[in-house]
């Protein structure tokens, strides 16, 4: 289908019948009404109480004189709707004194039912907790370093929407010191041990209570019970009578009594619920209907103005009017955030699901989501560019950029890129399962990357990235787009190299040199030779790494790419060093000095010049290595590299030391340490410099991947973007 662009400056929307209903709650005739926050925690007493006595209440292994080996698990079960994660927050905002390593959240279940993976809630927990999450680490792997953070801490674990046991289980703490908070919508079966406490509706004191903060206390007072009947028509559910507050809230004139009216002019069909929703979502204008129908196609369920205005096709100011609409009315939590975002409710997400496929045909639906992603891409693109402060380029694309569209600072622009993560990566999971939308797909990954490096960092966005390199490759393969299946395989094994999988990343490396092939792309097909060679490498096969090195050299040198030819011949001398066959890396390394003199790479030449310094010592010829040494020194002089000078003069030092003239090796020591005292600042730190050599050395031989130019680079992404 057709992509569009998305108008941001569209007509305004109505909301419902009355003026605005946010407008109408506050004209409502008790002036001091609430508005219900998250805060404002209503009833559920002897649930709370009977919660907190079962944290002190002995288990079955304190009975039979055993320690509690694991956390002990509180299960909240209900139906959506009842109030459930509202009620685990508020025990967790209860007990958290007791709990001094803080509340730990995670949502098991996505807004649509699907289950998290455990390797992505183990994830987020960690990062939670600041702790590094390898890239493409296996879920046992990630739940065992998960249950390593949490045991010498005392910490408080809220698990929202449980699908099984099975979820909570691999999350458990292996410490009595932690409580695990579980929220489901039945019993744990196979957990030993679990506390359930069952919801059912609110009381009715407290059920009219929050009735009154949407309709104010004139209402309620004059007909007491008119509001309990209403208490009871909505089963004492909290979500519905949210909703019935909101409807009573956006019509000041309308007594209690009147919805009660309509609800059984409605008949009992469906549960409470489901009635009330029908009967405030029929009060809904259509074009406030509509909206509220596309807003399940939210990511994650999460919505901001941007969101909605692209689903809708309206200006991104009526969205957001339409937005606090909805929340005074019921249909939509606001999230606890710098900038304005909301939520869809669990509980009515199967019901504007089912309204939007039976009153929306699936080409307005899919048309909702083009323009969704559409502008996602573009936002996206402008987070990027304002971080481009030095490009002219740039900062004339950014002025063509619509305004709405626009970040005021790079930090605002940061900002919102942290916050919206959860819905970005979201939304490239269902643009990816959507399998309609692919070439939009393809480009929200290429910017999600790019922006996501460009603000965090290839290291720090590494685990979010390998799972965006992981769906294109799903892409590519059901496109058949050999190209981009190979840029793919190739990021995924880059980071399994960099965590320690050699043998994946080889596999992985192997595969993308045939998808290069099929593409006949030479970068990548280069690329994944030098790849290739690399693993072996450091598998410690130097034999099959100097192979693969010297072809991708073969096709270098057929394609006069004389930079990386010198740089190949590095790294085939670098295997034959690691092999102890010296004289055949001076060989290749003599090849490569004189690639870099042919290209006037003075700093080329003072690093190949050091490296072969570095093997004629490892042969034991030190007075070679001194006066090979001593030219790589001046040729790092000219090309003005500090790091390598400073560890040139120790290296001289060293090799001084063993020919029998320490006052020359102090000598070479001291110019070592005035060159970099700021960074060693102790004399006795100058042993560093070895290591800083040895990362300058290995950068000869560095893939165009390792030295970061091209990583994480998905090369489908459209010029334009």
């Amino acid at each position: 289908m057709t992509e569009q662009a998305v108008d941001t400056e569209s007509t305004e929307v109505s909301g419902t019948e009355q003026p605005s209903a946010a407008e109408a709650a506050q004209a409502a005739e008790d002036t001091t009404t609430e508005s219900l926050t998250d805060s404002q925690f209503l009833g559920r007493e002897r649930e709370l109480k009977g919660l907190r006595a079962d944290i002190e209440r002995a288990g079955l292994d304190t009975l039979s004189g055993r320690k509690a080996p694991r956390a002990r698990v509180l299960l909240i079960a209900g139906r959506p709707g009842y109030g459930r994660t509202a009620l685990a927050e508020e025990f967790a905002r209860q007990v958290a004194e007791s709990y001094p390593d803080g509340v730990l959240r995670a949502r098991l279940t996505e807004p649509d039912g699907t289950r998290v993976p455990t390797e992505r809630t183990a994830r987020e927990l960690l990062s939670a907790l600041d702790l590094p999450t390898p890239p493409g680490a296996a879920e046992d792997d990630l739940s065992a370093a998960l249950r390593d953070a949490l045991a010498d801490r005392r910490t408080l674990l809220l698990l929202d929407d449980a699908a099984d046991a099975e979820q909570v289980d691999a999350l458990l703490p292996d410490t009595p010191e932690c409580l695990v908070v579980a929220v489901s919508c039945g019993p744990l079966t196979g957990i030993s041990d679990v506390r359930p406490c069952t919801l059912g509706g609110l009381d009715t004191k407290s059920a009219v209570e929050l009735l009154r903060r949407f309709t104010g206390s004139v209402r309620i007072t004059v007909d007491p019970r008119a509001a309990e009947e209403l208490v009871l028509e909505c089963a004492g559910q909290p979500a519905a009578l949210m909703l019935a507050g909101g409807w009573l809230a956006a019509r000041s004139k309308a007594a209690v009594a009147d919805l009660a009216r309509h609800l059984n002019a409605a008949g009992d069909e469906g549960p409470p619920l489901t009635r009330v929703f029908r009967l405030a979502y029929g009060s809904l204008l259509s074009p406030a209907a509509r909206i509220l129908r596309l807003l399940s196609l939210a990511p994650a369920g999460l919505v901001d103005p941007h969101t909605a205005s692209a689903l809708a096709g309206c200006s991104v100011g009526a969205a957001r009017t339409t937005l606090d609409d909805f929340v005074a009315l019921g249909f939509l939590h606001t999230v606890d955030s710098p900038m304005p975002q909301y939520e869809v409710p669990g509980c009515l997400q199967p019901l504007l699901s089912a309204l939007a496929e039976t009153q929306d045909r699936p080409a307005e639906l899919q048309l909702a989501r083009a323009r969704m992603l559409e502008r996602t891409v573009r936002l996206l693109q402008s987070c990027r560019t304002i971080t481009e402060t030095d490009s002219v380029q740039a900062r004339e694309k950014l002025q063509e950029t619509p305004r709405a569209l626009r970040f005021p600072t790079p930090r605002a622009a940061e900002d919102w890129l942290r916050i919206r993560r959860p819905a970005l990566l979201a939304a490239a999971r269902l643009a990816v399962a959507d399998g309609e939308l692919d070439t939009l797909a393809r480009r929200l990954m290429s910017q999600l990357v790019r922006t996501m490096v460009a603000h965090f960092g290839t290291q720090a966005a590494a685990p979010e990235l390998y799972g965006i390199h992981r769906l294109v490759l799903d892409v590519a393969e059901r496109r058949k787009l050999p190209r981009e299946k190979a840029a793919a395989l190739l990021n995924l094994a880059d980071l399994d190299a960099r965590t320690g999988r050699t043998n994946e990343a080889l596999a992985r490396y192997r595969a993308a040199l045939d998808a290069g092939r099929e593409a006949n792309d030479p970068y990548a097909t280069g690329r994944a030779m030098e790849s290739v060679g690399g693993a072996h490498q450091e598998l410690g096969d130097y034999e099959r790494a100097a192979d693969w090195y010297g072809r991708a050299l073969a096709q270098r040198l057929a394609r006069d790419e004389r930079a990386d030819a010198a740089r190949l011949y590095g790294r085939i001398a670098g295997t034959h060093t690691c092999a102890g066959r010296y004289d055949e890396a001076l060989r290749n390394w003599s090849s490569a000095l004189t690639g870099y003199r042919r290209l006037g790479d003075e700093g080329g030449q003072a690093r190949a010049l050091s490296e072969m310094g570095r093997v004629e010592e490892y042969a034991g010829r030190f007075e070679e290595s001194l006066a090979i040494c001593q030219e790589a020194l001046e040729w790092a002089r000219r090309a003005e590299d500090t790091r390598l000078q400073a560890a040139l003069h120790v290296r001289l030092a060293d090799t001084l030391e063993r020919l029998g003239d320490p006052a020359a090796a102090r000598l070479h020591r001291a110019a070592a340490e005035r060159m970099l005292g700021d960074e060693l600042g102790e004399l006795d730190e100058l042993q560093k410099l070895h290591a800083i050599h040895e990362g300058d050395s290995g950068a000869v031989g560095e893939t165009e991947a390792e030295q970061g130019a091209n990583a994480y680079e998905i090369r489908s992404g459209s010029a334009e973007d």
